[in-house]
């Protein structure tokens, strides 16, 4: 594989202490946010949808100032990343791609060994990563998620209802793209609404963050791919891992909103039991949003999880 090119694009704005590069893969390119080298473990934050690196901006400067080097990309297809065409299985927006993705940039960054920390979306990409790349995973943490092969599997009137969006994005294109393109503003933030349990979360910067990142050529289509794999190729490979017996061996901490969907319908914990070894979990008094509505409660956790 050549050399991965980290191309350096200034400070960050919205990650005190962070620089912004452009790490260049074989097949694409991701922006990042960098934070200088400390002695303790690396960290990779992976964010969820439709947010992206920014929605870590209480967090991982706290966790940079703790002494830990901290990466926080834009998953391929959101934010400032590239967005690859896809094909008729989707696999380009597997969470296995995304996975890869991940471990090559740690890597491009000097890190063979590491914590992921993944919210939502970036949680999956992150189970994906533990399963797939067990050598390189130190300890993984998922915000606000349940394995994605329960959640589909036990799909009821509750959660077809507060997650309509995975049974819309999935639909053939254009024609969610389509609907969304019309009004995008106006579904981003009745999206962004629904998640949060907390007033004036999301800010009105990040709002227009990931309004900005919403409007690019092709976001809107990269979105809708990556809930297109996760009803189909992701759910393939959740299930051959399954009948593989193959779990993730890392020690897990699970985090969710007591407020939120997943909170109110699983036991989230219990659920993470049923594909990982060690597994710790914890409620916190708050929506889906956890490191933008409850980032002191987040690290309270965090800390002492990652050593």
């Amino acid at each position: 594989m050549p050399p991965i090119a980290l191309l350096s694009r200034g400070p960050c704005p919205f990650l005190s202490g962070f620089d912004l590069a452009d790490a260049t893969l074989p097949d694409l390119r991701l922006r990042v946010a960098l934070s200088p080298g400390g002695p303790r473990l690396p960290v990779l934050l992976l964010h969820g949808h439709p947010q992206t690196h920014a929605t870590w901006h209480a967090v991982a400067p706290r966790l940079r100032e703790a002494g830990h080097p901290v990466v926080a990309p834009d998953l391929r297809g959101y934010g400032d990343s590239d967005r690859p065409d896809s094909t008729a299985d989707h696999a380009p927006y597997a969470k296995r791609a995304m996975a890869a993705d991940a471990v090559a940039l740690m890597h491009a960054c000097g890190y063979e060994r590491f914590a992921v920390v993944g919210h939502d979306r970036g949680g999956r990409v992150a189970h994906r990563l533990a399963l797939d790349h067990p050598a390189a995973v130190d300890r993984l943490a998922v915000l606000d998620i349940a394995p994605t092969l329960t959640m589909y599997a036990f799909t009821d009137r509750a959660f077809a209802t507060r997650y309509f969006w995975w049974f819309f994005l999935i639909q053939p294109a254009p024609l969610p793209e389509r609907m969304i393109g019309a009004d995008p503003e106006a579904y981003l933030r009745h999206h962004l609404a629904g998640q949060s349990r907390t007033p004036g979360i999301p800010s009105e910067a990040m709002i227009r963050e990931y309004l900005r990142c919403y409007r690019a050529p092709g976001s809107l289509h990269a979105i809708c791919e990556d809930y297109r794999a996760a009803a189909g190729i992701d759910l393939d490979h959740d299930a051959a891992d399954a009948a593989a017996g193959r779990r993730v061996t890392a020690p897990l901490l699970a985090l969710w909103g007591a407020q939120g969907t997943v909170g109110e319908l699983y036991d989230v914990a219990a659920t993470w039991r049923e594909t990982a070894d060690r597994v710790e979990g914890h409620a916190l008094p708050c929506g889906h949003l956890l490191q933008e509505e409850a980032p002191d409660l987040v690290l309270d956790h965090l800390r002492p999880f990652l050593g």
